[in-house]
């Protein structure tokens, strides 16, 4: 079957099979940022956002993304808000291996479009899902705090 899906600002008409899941769609189509990881929507690594909302593409069918928008990294690499994000995730050493880090900066990206100054329990409860074996969570909330305060 054919869907049509706008990825980050380009339509693309694309053939796929009606069991298949949008993240391995967005993979077949090379958007590498979008990551497998746990394949049961519980690890936040391969999060996209569909109409600027986060979704877990592991657990959206791709026919149920026909004629939404999908935004991964590489649709907001160029927004000033993602070098923001990446900043302070980088001077808070919040980024280590780097495998959950494009699902948390669109989540918080997405977070930044909804709340415009987050507590720290709208933050916890914001980023719940989003798995993280490296860094313990405390410099990811300390860098996250920064950015809002840095945005405010």
């Amino acid at each position: 079957m054919k869907i049509t899906l706008t990825i980050n600002n380009t339509k693309r008409e694309v053939e796929i099979s009606p069991s298949e899941f949008l993240l391995d769609v967005l993979r077949r189509l090379n958007y590498s940022s979008v990551k497998k990881g746990c394949d049961t929507g519980t690890c936040g690594v391969c999060t996209v956002l569909m109409d600027g909302k986060p979704v877990l593409s592991c657990s959206i069918l791709a026919a149920s993304a026909d004629g939404h928008e999908i935004t991964t990294i590489e649709g907001i690499e160029k927004d000033p808000e993602f070098k923001n994000i990446s900043n302070a995730l980088l001077e808070e050493g919040a980024d280590q291996c780097g495998f959950c880090s494009p699902g948390l900066i669109l989540n918080v990206y997405a977070m930044g479009k909804e709340l415009k100054n987050p507590t720290e329990d709208e933050i916890k409860k914001y980023l719940v899902g989003n798995l993280c074996r490296c860094t313990g969570y405390v410099p990811q909330l300390r860098a996250i705090k920064k950015y809002f305060e840095v945005k405010a």
